[in-house]
């Protein structure tokens, strides 16, 4: 029987997670990587932190498998970095996807008359979110990225290409990825690359998600692995819920929530704020997906524990939200990292608002899960705009509480099915199982995933449609703060 081995790069974590062939979990290990805040709306990871913990976890699961398994590799969508071609060595931190520093790139697109174009060209807004603005910041701005460039040396991109080149497997990437960068999709535009600035040939070769992808090998590693299948971290995780035909929704709970709708082969023209982006890419076809993203979820959490210190961590922040019936008219506006779709508002901050003398620490953590379930209803209500959303997979560690999927349901006004915490390890590990032809077709994918436990709406539509409404002036208020 083959092993699969799935590695999930995330925002503050690397998973790796060994399988057999049914997917059924043998061995899995975790390696924390920090994310610093050098200046306001600044986020980086130092990549050589990100190297390491990718190849600790690894080892640690490769120490007692018995044969090499067939590794999956996904990451972090939009962050990006540049390193020297020749020598490996990172010229710059991983500028993450969270990062706000490109604003003036695409302020600056907006004031010469060319914002409209990359909007038609790219299916995307212009948001400090994607790839593009935070490469062109990088080569405009950093010295050694310059002097590289010069050199014919400068290699740039997705923090996946960095650890493929680092570990042997080449400088390349897939269609995911790219449609994550608002570069092209499934292959790099040339309009796109000159309207930002970025020159083709320092960024990766374009390959299929799934199939034969080269090797990776550490020499603290037990076996050589062969790479299988790489992709965006959101679309693993899509294929970890069995959202693999077209129609079936999913929702990850992370650092922020991303919410994808499988939609065929066909690239979609989603409305209401949302995106196209690439699902995969096997054997040279493409599937697509719908996205919407929330970009701050457990990272609101995270904050309001461990910095503002209302708890001892998110979990202990749970219990106090459980603790009570209602937020007692405290609001919070989840916006660390801005607002992303419907609203598209990136200079929107977080908010706490309708705070009395009455409000105890329970009212802003209550307010907090409702808050991350109204971003998510805010999402699915455009999602219905374009598939019939009929169940909402979901996955992540936020999906431990009871309480954010009950609140989900009735916000949402969808039934909730719980999925595998780390379907997106899972869902690398499913397409590494694809790539090497262990499974025939993604299709199976869908076929082989398990259904969980299932919430659903408590909440009838009359008072569901009347609170969204008071949520959605709620926002339309504070982002303007």
């Amino acid at each position: 029987m083959s092993l699969l081995l799935g590695v999930d790069e995330g925002t503050s974590a690397v998973k790796a997670v060994l399988y057999d062939e049914d997917l059924q979990t043998l061995k899995e290990a975790r390696r924390e990587k920090p994310l610093a805040n050098p200046q306001a709306g600044w986020v980086e990871q130092d990549p050589e932190a990100v190297l390491t913990a990718v190849v600790e976890a690894v080892a640690e699961v490769l120490e007692d498998a018995p044969e090499a398994p067939v590794c999956g590799l996904d990451h972090q969508g939009e962050s990006v970095l540049a390193w020297d071609g020749e020598t490996g060595a990172p010229l710059t931190p991983v500028v993450t996807w969270q990062d706000k520093r490109s604003q003036e790139i695409l302020d600056r697109l907006e004031a010469e008359g060319r914002a409209d174009r990359v909007r038609e060209l790219s299916g995307l807004p212009l948001d400090p979110y994607f790839s593009a603005g935070k490469l062109a910041w990088l080569l405009e701005h950093d010295e050694a990225v310059q002097k590289a460039l010069a050199d014919g040396r400068l290699r740039m991109g997705t923090v996946d290409s960095f650890l493929c080149d680092r570990l042997g497997a080449g400088f390349a990437t897939d269609p995911s990825t790219a449609s994550r960068t608002q570069l092209g999709a499934p292959d790099w535009d040339p309009q796109l690359l000159e309207e930002f600035g970025v020159p083709r040939e320092v960024l990766p070769e374009l390959k299929d998600t799934a199939g034969d992808l080269g090797t990776l090998s550490h020499a603290s590693w037990r076996y050589e692995l062969p790479l299988r299948a790489r992709c965006v971290d959101q679309q693993a995780a899509l294929a970890g819920a069995g959202c693999t035909v077209p129609g079936r929704v999913k929702a990850t709970y992370g650092t922020g929530v991303f919410v994808l709708a499988h939609a065929g082969d066909e690239r979609p023209q989603p409305s209401g704020g949302l995106l196209p982006t690439v699902a995969w890419q096997v054997a040279g076809k493409v599937e697509w997906a719908i996205d919407g993203g929330v970009f701050t979820a457990g990272a609101l959490l995270e904050w309001l524990s461990g910095d503002l210190g209302l708890a001892e961590d998110p979990a202990e922040l749970a219990a106090a939200a459980e603790r009570i019936e209602d937020a007692g008219d405290v609001r919070v506006l989840p916006a660390l990292a801005g607002l992303g779709a419907p609203w598209w508002r990136s200079r929107a901050k977080a908010v706490i608002a309708g705070m009395t003398a009455a409000a105890r620490r329970e009212h802003i953590a209550r307010a907090a899960f409702e808050a991350i379930a109204w971003r998510v209803a805010d999402i699915l209500a455009a999602v219905r705009d374009s598939v019939e959303l009929e169940v909402l997979r979901v996955d992540g560690g936020l999906t431990r509480s009871d309480l954010l999927l009950s609140l989900q349901a009735d916000f949402g006004g969808v039934p909730i099915e719980r999925g595998a915490v780390d379907a997106t390890a899972a869902g690398s590990a499913a397409l590494a199982a694809v790539g090497a032809g262990i499974w025939e077709s993604t299709a199976e994918i869908g076929d082989r995933i398990p259904v969980g436990e299932r919430s659903e709406p408590a909440r009838d539509d009359a008072w569901r449609q009347e609170a969204h409404a008071s949520w959605r002036a709620f926002v339309q208020k504070a982002a303007e703060l």
